[in-house]
């Protein structure tokens, strides 16, 4: 599968949780780390997603935003992961930063260079990248 989201996550499907509307699926990924994705419970019940099966998150590097100092606040948004800067590409408006999570799993945000100044981001930092479930599109083999 080819696909233009930097972030295409391998997991497995632990739980389904069913409503007339939308559907929670949560996919464990290796090292253990839990993403939460919301889809409609149409598409739910055409991809006949399960728990135990097989599944592929997709986000745009574009949803993924990035934390450097939470101060005591705390977010909405279901899916927060810690790592590490692991690599910063500076373009001439925009800038592609990759975070290394424990047990290597990589996500890639972009953030404009404005806003990578104002956090000072820098290989080797701590950060936390930040996704909303209903950023989340799932695949699965048919």
């Amino acid at each position: 599968m080819k696909t233009t989201a930097r972030n295409q996550l391998a997991g497995t499907i632990d739980s389904v949780t069913s409503g007339p509307v939308t559907t929670q699926v949560s996919v464990t990924l290796p090292g253990d780390h839990q993403v939460v994705a919301t889809i409609t419970t149409a598409a739910a019940e055409r991809l006949n997603v399960q728990r135990g099966k097989k599944a592929i998150l997709l986000v745009k590097a574009s949803a993924v935003v990035l934390v450097t100092d939470f101060d005591g606040c705390s977010l909405s948004a279901r899916n927060q992961f810690r790592g590490t800067i692991s690599r910063l590409e500076r373009g001439a408006v925009s800038s592609l930063v990759e975070l290394t999570l424990p047990g290597d799993t990589k996500l890639v945000s972009t953030a404009t260079n404005d806003a990578a100044d104002a956090l000072s981001l820098s290989v080797g930092m701590a950060a936390t990248a930040v996704f909303k479930a209903y950023s989340v599109m799932v695949a699965v083999a048919t």
